[in-house]
């Protein structure tokens, strides 16, 4: 009887700041040893001061266990953030930005022993930016990473839910789990689809709850105001770890198992 191999994927959602930084460092052990984790990824785009992410904050979830990040729009709102996309092919940025634009859309990453597996970074383009198509750019994608494997996790920073969603369906059973981030707030349709790929419109942020998407509060409803820009400071308070975990199929790179993850939970 042939025994079926799996993976175990852990996702933590967009790290917010410091406040976020510090409490994935504190639970990753914990969590790591829960579900025996074989692949570790994190979205570090608000990483660093709620903008971008440095090389300092990167080697720090990189020596906690971490073995991809993924970003998405805001990063490029730090200058250094791009030279950081370029010096690291494991920090990814959207596949779907303009190819002149430095940095990787996916990876394949060596797990030994436990094969391998894809992560693949794409940004929607609904109430964001005109950039290229993400559907075409996943498939393109996937042509590539399935060439080695079938366990495949992908990152869709969006802000339309309808546009996660039909990412989602669009590519059930091509991969193992399309993840949404970007929106910072958990969604409660965490399931797997009929075709074996786990889904959730939203992971929610790993940061400061007692804010408007981890900036401090006052100054975001003084944004929404005036109308005009004030500078985005991260709140410190109420600081939440959001995540997926997904257990896949070696072979078929299907999703057999996944749970959503808030920790301290909402009560």
């Amino acid at each position: 009887m042939t025994v079926s191999k799996t993976l175990n994927i852990l996702f933590i959602g967009d790290i917010v700041g410091q406040p976020g930084l510090e409490l994935t460092l504190n639970l990753l052990p914990s969590y790591q040893k829960k579900y025996a984790v074989d692949l570790l990824i994190a979205n570090g785009e608000n990483l660093t001061e709620g903008k971008g992410v440095s090389e300092e904050h990167a080697k720090k979830l990189f020596d906690a266990g971490v073995q991809v990040i993924t970003t998405g729009n805001h990063v490029w709102d730090r200058w250094d953030s791009r030279k950081v996309l370029g010096g690291d092919k494991r920090i990814l940025r959207p596949l779907n930005y303009p190819r002149e634009n430095g940095g990787n859309g996916f990876i394949v990453v060596d797990l030994g022993e436990k094969g391998k597996a894809g992560v693949l970074n794409i940004q929607g383009r609904v109430y964001m930016q005109p950039i290229d198509d993400p559907f075409r750019s996943a498939d393109w994608a996937l042509g590539v990473i399935h060439r080695e494997t079938k366990v495949i996790l992908v990152d869709f920073h969006a802000d339309a839910t309808a546009e996660k969603m039909a990412m989602g369906w669009h590519l059930d059973g091509k991969v193992s789990a399309v993840l949404g981030t970007h929106t910072h707030t958990p969604t409660a349709d965490g399931r797997i689809l009929p075709r074996g790929t786990a889904f959730q419109t939203d992971v929610g942020m790993t940061g400061p709850y007692d804010s408007v998407l981890g900036m401090k509060k006052d100054q975001a409803i003084r944004r929404l105001i005036t109308s005009t820009p004030h500078k985005y400071e991260v709140a410190s308070h109420d600081v939440r770890l959001c995540g997926v975990y997904v257990q896949a199929d070696s072979e078929s790179g299907r999703a057999v198992a996944m749970e959503s993850i808030v920790f301290p939970a909402f009560g």
